[in-house]
């Protein structure tokens, strides 16, 4: 990436096609996914088998060291990737964790995560809200005026 390209453009670029990724590879992704600690996602997605992959995106050095949040992500995931461009230092991010690497609006997988399964009691009650959350959104997109009427019925109860 350019050095022309802002960090917020580069972190919109890197998330698309972190996505893209998962798309190709059969993943379902739902960005900026909520999660039962308070924090959210950049992407978590269902992986055909029932798992569940974090992937983070870090749009440049800073924006990594800057950030304490993502371990407690681990929490919430049986496989924790990080997305980054070709320009990111990769020796900064954690061994264990799955490294992809996106030029343009291409990722390549460039280091598999490691895995740590989730209980399954954790692992239902995320499935709900990762259903939830999608059905929500994509009930939105069909329908914002009916969304805009819901949220305005719910503010006057």
């Amino acid at each position: 990436m350019s050095a022309a390209i802002t960090t917020p453009e580069r972190t919109v670029a890197v998330c698309r096609a972190a996505s893209l990724f998962c798309g190709l590879r059969g993943w379902a992704p739902v960005r900026e996914m909520p999660l039962p600690n308070g924090r959210r996602a950049d992407i978590l997605a269902l992986l055909p088998d029932g798992r569940f992959a974090v992937v983070e995106v870090k749009s440049c050095a800073r924006d990594f060291l800057s950030d304490a949040k993502w371990p407690e992500y681990r929490d919430f995931c049986d496989l924790l990737y990080f997305a980054v461009d070709l320009d990111f230092p990769i020796e900064l991010l954690p061994p264990d964790a799955g490294l992809l690497v996106v030029e343009g609006r291409e990722a390549a997988l460039v280091r598999e995560a490691s895995s740590h399964p989730l209980a399954p009691a954790r692992r239902r009650a995320l499935l709900h809200r990762y259903a939830v959350t999608a059905a929500g959104r994509l009930a939105a997109l069909q329908d914002p005026a009916g969304l805009a009427e819901m949220r305005a019925a719910l503010r006057v109860e």
